[in-house]
């Protein structure tokens, strides 16, 4: 069964292909053919803009888990022969913090039903009983409604192969800024020492861990990937997604760097 077909569903899409089909005649004027892509650009930096809050809810959790890494560690070595004992005093830890170790997940849930949408928009030939007329708008020639995969299948040309490779290439590029950024010494990483001369060693940034360089490597590839299969439409959501994650981090990291990230008591002492 298609879940796209469940009443509270389709009238999402419907309400979704509606909203787009409209901002894509207010922009038709101004952006021609591409009037499609740029309607789902800027659907996305609307997108964006409405998760900021979440996003700053997320550097203040990176920021949090930087903070409690030192006790974090000092959990595991007291209780590295007691799995549920570290369980119990970790998730202790975190409510006395009046945190979670998921914090911060919430821009990716967030997102995951707006992506759906959007893909399911630019897969149906129908939506709500009516033909789906934004599998015809294109960018630069190529249907929005198709994947690399099937491009490739059906002997795309070279300029069709030439889009794909720039969308890919761009995302894949921010996913080695983000890898390079987190590592030490990198544009997100903490300093060395503390500031004003003490040498105190700041808390460590959790991201720059050698576990999570391979995740961050992981999902540079998997954000590469799934471009290549979902439909163009979804891969400029996705690319503008993770330009905007970067440059948000960049920015909220300034704002909340890890080096300010000591116990107020510990501050105080």
């Amino acid at each position: 069964m298609d879940p796209f077909t469940l009443p509270p569903v389709a009238a999402a899409l419907d309400l979704t292909y509606r909203g787009l089909m409209a901002l894509t005649d207010l922009l038709e004027p101004v952006a021609g053919a591409a009037a499609a892509a740029a309607a789902v650009i800027l659907v996305t930096l609307l997108v964006r803009t409405v998760l900021i809050p979440v996003g700053i809810a997320q550097a203040r959790a990176e920021r949090t888990r930087a903070r409690l890494a030192p006790r974090l560690a000092e959990l595991q070595r007291r209780h590295r022969k007691d799995p549920e004992a570290l369980q119990r005093a970790t998730m202790q830890l975190y409510a006395d913090e009046g945190t979670s170790p998921f914090a911060g997940c919430l821009p990716v849930l967030a997102q995951a039903p707006v992506v759906s949408v959007i893909y399911a928009v630019f897969i149906h030939q129908q939506i709500a009983g009516h033909g789906n007329d934004l599998l015809g708008q294109t960018l630069a020639g190529v249907p929005l409604g198709t994947s690399l995969a099937q491009a490739i299948g059906a002997g795309a040309s070279v300029p069709t192969l030439a889009v794909f490779a720039v969308l890919v290439a761009a995302i894949a590029v921010v996913g080695e800024l983000t890898r390079r950024a987190v590592a030490p010494g990198g544009l997100l990483a903490p300093p060395a020492t503390g500031s004003g001369g003490t040498g105190a060693a700041t808390p460590p940034n959790p991201l720059a861990a050698p576990g999570m360089q391979g995740v961050m490597g992981v999902l540079q590839f998997m954000s590469a990937a799934i471009a290549c299969v979902v439909p163009l439409a979804a891969g400029l959501y996705l690319l503008v997604t993770v330009w905007w994650t970067f440059g948000q981090r960049v920015l909220l990291r300034r704002l909340f760097p890890f080096g300010d990230a000591v116990h107020p008591a510990r501050r105080a002492a």
